[in-house]
């Protein structure tokens, strides 16, 4: 008889067995703590992928999926899915009677913004707008007959179109309000919301614009208040998830924001889970980026906070990145890729990236045993890189040629000699003395305050 007990969390750590991929998967699940920095319509993507797991019978997710969207406006779906749970073919009243009150409500929010929406799509009344809200909203009342009450439903339809799942309309809406508006917390939650509707929309080069707008609000707006910006950077961080990793031209604009003081502040303080998502961006940047001194910096600057952070969050990736460039473990190293690229594939936000990131991290592994290793067998990288031996000789001539290493191959032997040239006194001198003069402006600069 088969023994289906779940392999104990002991056992495990024990190494007495090894985790299946599933458990791997399932240990380091961020979801539970991505939740509570998401929009609930943010959150369904997530639900959406999980019911596409392996071994997910969907039922869970069904359930999730509608407790989560129940309060909202799509009263179709919301129905669909309650049908979906109980087996039914019937409708139950209260979703019929919704959905006529929400068919309502839409009618009368249009027949009442219709004036004003007709007024911002005229070039000529466009035109005639300046930088200054109160005078725009000043001209529109004396020559139009504008109100702030007609400007605030604006905002109260887009809000309402965003609650139906018309993400499109919604960010139309709420983009028309900001124009007018003078309420600036109104305006906040309005930019809040647009970023939400143009991340449900896929429209990555617009995701980004509004990225940077809600950003400089943080620093500008919320300027003598700490904790609410560290609350709002928190969300902000959750929320550039989405274009990080489906949007390549903004990685490296994310990238850098995430490493900006106040954001690297921000995931070591209140998220540090985060850094799964920055360890994937950097490892995976290699084979994109051109500046190979940014790249660097970004390494180094990722391997010291992770040696900083381990006590408080770690998982495969950044224990990756510890074996390798912590403790120069390269067992331990090619172990954590292999739990990696499961935790690749279970993540939403990377399991588009798993393939990259391990032909990434094989470069990495590779580049860093060629630089502290003279002679190199060449069977023994290729089974620390998960290759066959033909695989492994074809990757190190390629890896030799493409980061142009001072290296040559023996077919006889099956090794790779690496030529290590080392250098002069003088120049170490140079290398450990280059920003001191820097450091040193920095620190009096810091004294004399």
């Amino acid at each position: 008889m088969t023994d289906n007990t779940p392999t104990s969390a002991g056992a495990i750590m024990n190494g007495e067995v090894h985790p299946s991929p599933t458990e791997i998967a399932q240990q380091y699940d961020l979801l539970p703590r991505l939740i509570p920095h998401l929009d609930r319509h943010l959150i369904f993507p997530l639900l959406e992928f999980l019911s596409g797991q392996e071994g997910d019978d969907g039922t869970d997710v069904t359930k999730a999926k509608y407790e989560l969207l129940k309060q909202t406006n799509m009263t179709d779906y919301v129905a669909s899915l309650w049908q979906e749970i109980h087996d039914s073919d019937e409708v139950p009243e209260e979703f019929v009677q919704k959905r006529e009150e929400v068919l309502q409500r839409l009618s009368l929010f249009a027949e009442e913004t219709s004036r004003i929406d007709e007024l911002l799509n005229d070039e000529a009344v466009v035109s005639s707008l300046r930088s200054d809200k109160v005078a725009n909203l000043k001209f529109l009342e004396q020559q139009h007959g504008v109100t702030v009450e007609m400007v605030d439903m604006l905002y109260d339809y887009g809000r309402f179109q965003y609650s139906c799942g018309s993400y499109a309309n919604s960010a139309h809406l709420l983009d028309q309000f900001r124009i007018l508006s003078t309420d600036n917390d109104k305006a906040s939650s309005a930019s809040w919301g647009k970023l939400a509707a143009d991340i449900l929309t896929t429209n990555w080069e617009v995701v980004m614009e509004e990225i940077n707008k809600v950003k400089e609000s943080i620093d500008t707006k919320l300027f003598n208040n700490p904790l609410a910006q560290l609350e709002h950077r928190t969300w902000l961080i959750h929320w550039t998830l989405f274009p990080y990793f489906n949007c390549e031209p903004a990685r490296d604009d994310i990238t850098d924001i995430f490493f900006s003081p106040s954001f690297i502040n921000t995931i070591q303080t209140n998220c540090p889970w985060i850094l799964r998502y920055l360890a994937a961006a950097v490892i995976t940047n290699r084979s994109r980026t051109r500046n190979t001194g940014a790249y660097q910096k970004q390494l180094k600057d990722l391997v010291r906070i992770v040696r900083q952070e381990g006590y408080e969050y770690h998982d495969p990736l950044t224990d990756f990145v510890k074996a390798l460039y912590i403790d120069f473990d390269f067992e331990e190293a090619q172990k954590r890729l292999g739990e990696a690229d499961e935790v690749l594939k279970g993540d939403f936000f990377l399991a588009s990236t798993a393939d990259a990131f391990v032909e990434a991290a094989r470069h990495l592994i590779s580049e860093s045993y060629c630089k502290i290793h003279q002679r190199i067998d060449i069977k023994d990288l290729s089974a620390r890189l998960g290759l066959n031996q033909d695989e492994g000789e074809k990757w190190i001539v390629n890896l030799i040629r493409d980061t142009r290493m001072d290296g040559k191959l023996d077919y006889k032997e099956g090794t790779v000699l690496m030529n290590h040239p080392a250098n002069s006194v003088y120049q170490q001198v140079i290398e450990r003395t280059k920003g001191s003069f820097f450091r040193t402006s920095v620190l009096s600069a810091a004294v004399a305050k």
